[in-house]
C-alpha cells in the first residue's frame, strides 16, 4: 500500500511510566507520616527517660547498698594501713590497737563481700556497674591475710605491704566513680564530680599520714616514701581547689569552709609546708623536720570531719538522683499525655481536611469529565456542522484565590481555548471545502472534456491500432486523473453521488473497480459467490476497492499478481485484496488500520499529502460503514480485507423466463449542479468472448436508456464479427467471473472495462473499452450534454464586445466580493 514502510530495526523498549500516587493516598500520607513520626519520636524519648529514671534509681539503690559498706572498708583500710606502717618503722602501738583494727577491717570486710555476692548475681547488677570492680575489691580482700602475716613477720619490705593496702583502696574509689558516672545526665555528672574528687583527695591525706608513720621515731624517710608524700600533697590540693571547691552546693561549701577553717586542718596545712621546705636529705633517705611529731593529733581531729564531708557529699548525690529520676517519670507521663492530645488533634485535623479537599476535587472530576465527554463533544459537532454554540453550557472563569479554585479556572481557559481552536477549525475545514469543491468542479469539467475529446478520437480513428493504443493509455491516465479529483473531494468532506439506477454484480463491480487501475493488467479477480450491491454505493464502493487495488499494484512487484477475491460471509460481503510487496512491521499495519478507522485533521493530511490513499479509504469505509484491515498475507506481502455490511447488498433478484423482456430501469435526473459540466453518455458495446462464438442472449439485450440523448447509433447496431472474436491480448476470464453466466453489464457502468492485448488472433482488432459517462463523475460535475450548436461568424462590433467583456469583468469582480464577505 501507499502507505507501507519496510521493516526496519526493532523499535526500543517503551518507557516504563512511573506509577502516580492517588491525592488521597498522598494527603494521608502527608497526615499519617509525621503522625507515625511523631508517635515514634515521643516513644522513644519516652523509653529512653524511662530508661535514664531507671539507671538512676538504680544507682541510688546501689549506692545505698553498696556505697556504705564500701565507705566503712575503705577507712578501715586506711587506719589498718597506718598503724601497720607504724608498727613496721617502730613506733609504739600495742598488740591490742592492731587487733582492734583488724577486727574492724575484718567486720566491713564481710559486710562488703556479703552485698558483694548479692550484686553479682544476675538481674542484680546496676546500669552503672559491671561488677568488675567490686569483684576485684574482694579479690584483693582475699590476700589481706597473707599481707598481715608478712608485716607482722616483717617479710619483705614496707612499701609493699602499703602498697597493697593503697591498691584495695584505689579499686574502691573506683567502684565509687562508676556509680557516681551518671552520663546520661550532664546535671548529675557535673555533680558527681566532686563526691568521687572528694574520695580521691581523703585517700591523699591518708597516704600523707601513712607515709609519715613510715619515718617513725626517727622522723626519716626513704627517697620514694618522701616523694609519695610530696605527690599526695599536691594531688590533694590540687583536687580541693580545682574539682571540689569550685562544685560544691553552698551548703557543703560551708562545711569545707569550717573545715579547713578549723585548727587542726591549720596544723595539716603547716606540717606539709615544713616538711616540703624544712626537710634534710640524708645519705640513707630523708630527715623531716620536728613538726611532724604534732601530726598524728591533727589527723586524728580533721580526719572524721573529712569522712563526714564525703558522706555528706555522697549522700547529696543519691537524693539528687532519686529526684531527677522521679521527675524523669513525671516527664514521661507529661510526654506521653501532650502527645496523645496532639496526635489524635492532628488526626482530627487532617481527617476534616482531607475531606474537604477530596469533596471538593470530587465535584471538579465530576463537572471536568461531563464538559470533557458530553459537552464539549456536543460543542464540537456543532461547530463542524456550522451551528452556534451555547457559551453558557462552558465553565467560565471566576477569579478564584483557593489552590482548587485556581485549577478549576485553569480548565476553564484551557476549554474556551479548545473552544476557539475548533471554531477556527470548523472554520477552515468549511472554506477548504468550499475552495476544493471549486477546485473539483472546474479541474472535472475539464476532465471531462478531455473524455470526450478522447472517446471522439477512439471513434474517429479506430483503424490505427498504434495511435488506438496510445489513446487507451492517454485514456487510462485521464480515469486516474478523475479518480484523484474524487480523492479531492472525498477528503473535503463530500460524498460521490451515484447514477446506479440497478443493483451490479459483485464480478461486474470487480470489473470496473479493476478498470481504475493503470497496470489493470496484473489483477486478477475471482468472485467466488453470485451476489449484487445496491445501485446507490456501487460508486462508492468501487472507488474504495480501486484505491486499494491502485496500492497494492504500484507497490509490489512489477510482474506479480494483485488477487482480489470476493465472497458472502456472515457479517456481509468479504473483498480480499492480496499483493506480494514488501514487507511492513506490526507498529507499521497498527498505524495504516488507526488512519482507515479514524479521520484526521487537516495538519495531517498536510504532512502526508503525497500518500493519500489510506485517507480516503477510511473515508469511504466511514460512509460505507464498512471495517477495512490491512495485515500481512501468506505471501509476505500485504492483505487488504474490506467487509461490505449485509444492508449494502441487493436481495437477490427473481429468476427471469428466457425471452422475457427487461423490467425498465428507472432514470434518476440528474441534480441542480449537473448543470456545471456536459453530460456523456456513451453506450455498452457487447464484451469480446474468449472464442467466436456469438453473444448470449442475455448480452444481446439493447442497453437501457442512461441519459436523455440517445446513444450514438454506431453503439446501439450489433458488434461486427470482427469485434465478436476475441481480442487480441484478452485472455479468458477467471473462472470466479465466468462460472455463472454473466448478466450483462449496465449501461451505467461506472468504469472502463480494460481490454488486453496479444491474445486475438493475428489481423483481428482489439475491442474498445466502453464507458458510460455522467456515471462516476460528482453531482456537481454531471448534467446534461447539450450538442454544440453551429454559431456562424460573428457579426458584433468591437464596440459590443468591448462593452460585453467589461460587463464579464464587472461581474466576476462582484460574485468575488461576495464570496469574500460570506467567508467566515
Amino acid at each position: 500500500m501507499s502507505e507501507m514502510a519496510p521493516e526496519g530495526p526493532p523499535s526500543p523498549p517503551p518507557v516504563r511510566r512511573r506509577r502516580t500516587v492517588r491525592l488521597r493516598t498522598m494527603l494521608v500520607c502527608l497526615a499519617v507520616v509525621p503522625t507515625v513520626a511523631m508517635g515514634t519520636q515521643v516513644t522513644v524519648t519516652a523509653q529512653r527517660l524511662l530508661a535514664q529514671s531507671a539507671h538512676l534509681r538504680a544507682d541510688v539503690e546501689d549506692g545505698e547498698r553498696i556505697g556504705v559498706p564500701l565507705v566503712r572498708l575503705m577507712n578501715e583500710l586506711q587506719a589498718e594501713r597506718a598503724t601497720t606502717a607504724a608498727r613496721w618503722a617502730g613506733s609504739p602501738v600495742g598488740d591490742g590497737a592492731v587487733r582492734d583494727g583488724r577486727a574492724g577491717t575484718d567486720r566491713a570486710a564481710a559486710e562488703f563481700r556479703k552485698v558483694a555476692g548479692s550484686a553479682g548475681e544476675p538481674g542484680t547488677q546496676g546500669p552503672g556497674q559491671d561488677g568488675g570492680r567490686v569483684g576485684a575489691v574482694a579479690e584483693r580482700l582475699d590476700l589481706l591475710d597473707s599481707y598481715r602475716k608478712r608485716a607482722d613477720a616483717h617479710s619483705g619490705s614496707a612499701e609493699q605491704v602499703v602498697a597493697y593496702y593503697t591498691g584495695v583502696i584505689d579499686d574502691i574509689i573506683r567502684a565509687y566513680q562508676d556509680e557516681f558516672s551518671h552520663s546520661d545526665d550532664a546535671e548529675l555528672a557535673q555533680e558527681s564530680r566532686p563526691a568521687v574528687a572528694l574520695f580521691s583527695a581523703a585517700e591523699m591525706v591518708a597516704r600523707e599520714n601513712t607515709a609519715l608513720a613510715l619515718a617513725g621515731p626517727p622522723r626519716e624517710l626513704a627517697a620514694t616514701g618522701f616523694s609519695q608524700f610530696l605527690d599526695a600533697v599536691g594531688t590533694h590540693r590540687y583536687l580541693y581547689d580545682t574539682w571540689i571547691v569550685p562544685y560544691l552546693p553552698p551548703a557543703e561549701l560551708a562545711s569545707y569552709d569550717r573545715l579547713t577553717g578549723s585548727a587542726a586542718w591549720q596544723a595539716k596545712f603547716r606540717i606539709e609546708n615544713a616538711v616540703v621546705a624544712n626537710h634534710k636529705d640524708t645519705p640513707t633517705g630523708v630527715k623531716l623536720p620536728a613538726d611532724v611529731d604534732g601530726w598524728p593529733a591533727a589527723y586524728a581531729t580533721f580526719a572524721p570531719q573529712l569522712a563526714a564531708l564525703n558522706t555528706e557529699r555522697a549522700r547529696s548525690v543519691f537524693a539528687h538522683a532519686d529526684a531527677k529520676a522521679s521527675e524523669l517519670e513525671t516527664e514521661v507521663y507529661w510526654l506521653i499525655g501532650a502527645s496523645g492530645g496532639a496526635l489524635l488533634l492532628v488526626t482530627a485535623v487532617v481527617v476534616l481536611t482531607t475531606r474537604s479537599v477530596l469533596r471538593r476535587l470530587s465535584r471538579l472530576h465530576t463537572r471536568t469529565v461531563a464538559i470533557a465527554e458530553e459537552t464539549l463533544p456536543e460543542v464540537v459537532a456543532r461547530l463542524q456542522r456550522g451551528e452556534p454554540v451555547d457559551t453558557g453550557a462552558l465553565p467560565a472563569v471566576r477569579g478564584r484565590q483557593d489552590e482548587v479554585g485556581q485549577i478549576t479556572d485553569a480548565f476553564a481557559r484551557v476549554v474556551a481555548v479548545s473552544v476557539d481552536g475548533h471554531r477556527q477549525l470548523a472554520a477552515e475545514r468549511h472554506g477548504f471545502g468550499l475552495f476544493a469543491s471549486g477546485i473539483a468542479s472546474r479541474t472535472g469539467n475539464l476532465v471531462s472534456r478531455q473524455l470526450s475529446l478522447t472517446e471522439d478520437l477512439q471513434d474517429t480513428f479506430g483503424h490505427d491500432e498504434a495511435l488506438l493504443a496510445q489513446l487507451m493509455r492517454s485514456d487510462q491516465l485521464t480515469v486516474g486523473m478523475r479518480r484523484q479529483i474524487e480523492n479531492l473531494l472525498i477528503l473535503a468532506g463530500g460524498e460521490i453521488p451515484d447514477p446506479h439506477t440497478d443493483p451490479m454484480r459483485v464480478a461486474d463491480l470487480l470489473r470496473e473497480a479493476a478498470a481504475e487501475v493503470e497496470d489493470f493488467r496484473r489483477i486478477e479477480r475471482q468472485a467466488l459467490d453470485e451476489a449484487s450491491v445496491q445501485p446507490h454505493v456501487i460508486s462508492q464502493i468501487s472507488h474504495l476497492l480501486a484505491e486499494l487495488l491502485d496500492n497494492a499494484t504500484r507497490f509490489s512487484p512489477p510482474r506479480s499478481k494483485v488477487v482480489v477475491r470476493a465472497e458472502l460471509v456472515a457479517d456481509g460481503l468479504s473483498v480480499e485484496i492480496e499483493d506480494r510487496g514488501p514487507r511492513v512491521s506490526a507498529a507499521g499495519y497498527e498505524a495504516m488500520n488507526e488512519r482507515l478507522h479514524s479521520a484526521p485533521p487537516y495538519s495531517v493530511l498536510a504532512e502526508n499529502a503525497h500518500r493519500l490513499g489510506l485517507f480516503v479509504v477510511g473515508h469511504l469505509a466511514e460512509q460505507l460503514q464498512a471495517r477495512v484491515t490491512l495485515r500481512r498475507s501468506v505471501y509476505g506481502g500485504t492483505a487488504a480485507v474490506v467487509i461490505l455490511p449485509g444492508a449494502l447488498l441487493a436481495p437477490a433478484a427473481p429468476e427471469r423466463k428466457p425471452g422475457a423482456e427487461p423490467a425498465p430501469r428507472a432514470r434518476r435526473e440528474p441534480g441542480p449542479a449537473a448543470a456545471l459540466t456536459p453530460v456523456r453518455t456513451p453506450v455498452r458495446r457487447p464484451a469480446p468472448e474468449a472464442d467466436a462464438r456469438p453473444a448470449p442472449e442475455a448480452d444481446a439485450r439493447p442497453a437501457p436508456e442512461a441519459d436523455a440523448r440517445p446513444a450514438p447509433e454506431a453503439d446501439t447496431r450489433p458488434a461486427p464479427e470482427a469485434d465478436a472474436r476475441p481480442a487480441p491480448g484478452v485472455p479468458p476470464a477467471p473462472e470466479a467471473d465466468a462460472a455463472p453466466a454473466p448478466a450483462p453489464v449496465p449501461a451505467t457502468t461506472r468504469r472502463p472495462l480494460p481490454v488486453r492485448s496479444g491474445d486475438a488472433p493475428a489481423g483481428a482488432r482489439p475491442a474498445l473499452p466502453e464507458r458510460v459517462p455522467q456515471t462516476h463523475l460528482t453531482r456537481q460535475l454531471r448534467g446534461p450534454r447539450a450538442p454544440e450548436p453551429d454559431t456562424g461568424r460573428d457579426t458584433a462590433t468591437p464596440e459590443e464586445v468591448a462593452d460585453a467583456w467589461a460587463d464579464y469583468e464587472e461581474g466576476t469582480k462582484k460574485v468575488e466580493a461576495e464570496l469574500r464577505a460570506e467567508r467566515p
